[in-house]
């Protein structure tokens, strides 16, 4: 079993994530105890997913979000570069494709909307990523994040770093296929950057509408941007 760095090596943390595939789902489900599934409900609110839509999911693992988006009756895409993840999650019957999120096997343009749980901060480059997304989704399509981030009230921002994360992973330790990679995870959590530092970035890479909206006191917080539209042609005959 392995774990990666704070380099996230794309190679290790393909590794990592291979390594507790397996129970990758069941594990989350206790180290949030059970708060997981309320966060993919409402981050699927926000996404808005519609009838006759192209959805991208990405680092989508098992496709457990997938199957959520799509519930609406929008075209849902699992996208993941854990081959592990995509066969655990084979039974949800949604469409899952082996990707990286620096170089996506997609065309311009191929997306109205495209959606990242959890797994934006394992990303080698996250602007470059989301510099790429952005080429894959449509002018105006939607971007949905939900990741972890930093409580905003001091006093709880001092028992989930102090208390409820090391309970978070010594819970996923003892659920997981591979414990070991729990530490990197953790790790991961504490050096993810705040609600606005990551809203900054999302706009750095070329989105707009940038905000974001906290969840279970900002443990979670859902960031949602808008690819500019595409600008009207200038009729030269005019």
């Amino acid at each position: 079993m392995s774990r990666a760095s704070l380099d996230k090596d794309p190679r290790e943390v393909a590794a990592m994530f291979d390594g507790v595939a397996a129970g990758y789902d069941r594990a989350n489900s206790v180290m949030t105890f059970g708060f997981d599934r309320r966060w993919r409900i409402t981050t699927a609110k926000v996404l808005e997913a519609r009838r006759g839509e192209a959805v991208l999911d990405l680092a989508a693992g098992t496709g457990v979000s997938t199957k959520e988006y799509s519930r609406g009756g929008a075209y849902c895409v699992a996208a993941d570069f854990s081959l592990e993840m995509l066969r655990n999650g084979r039974q949800r019957g949604v469409p899952m494709v082996a990707a990286d999120a620096l170089r996506l096997p997609f065309a311009d343009e191929s997306f109205d909307a495209a959606t990242i749980s959890f797994g934006i901060r394992n990303f080698v480059d996250t602007k470059a990523a989301l510099t790429e997304i952005a080429r894959v989704v449509k002018p105006g399509g939607r971007l949905v994040i939900c990741e972890v981030s930093t409580p905003t009230f001091p006093p709880i921002r001092f028992v989930y770093r102090k208390v409820i994360l090391r309970a978070m992973t010594w819970l996923g330790r003892r659920a997981s296929s591979n414990p070991d990679a729990y530490g990197y995870l953790a790790e991961s959590m504490l050096t993810w950057p705040d609600q606005r530092a990551l809203g900054e970035i999302i706009a750095s890479a070329g989105w707009t509408k940038v905000e974001w909206l906290n969840l279970t006191f900002g443990v979670v917080a859902i960031h949602r941007a808008r690819k500019p539209a595409a600008e009207a042609s200038v009729n030269s005959d005019a």
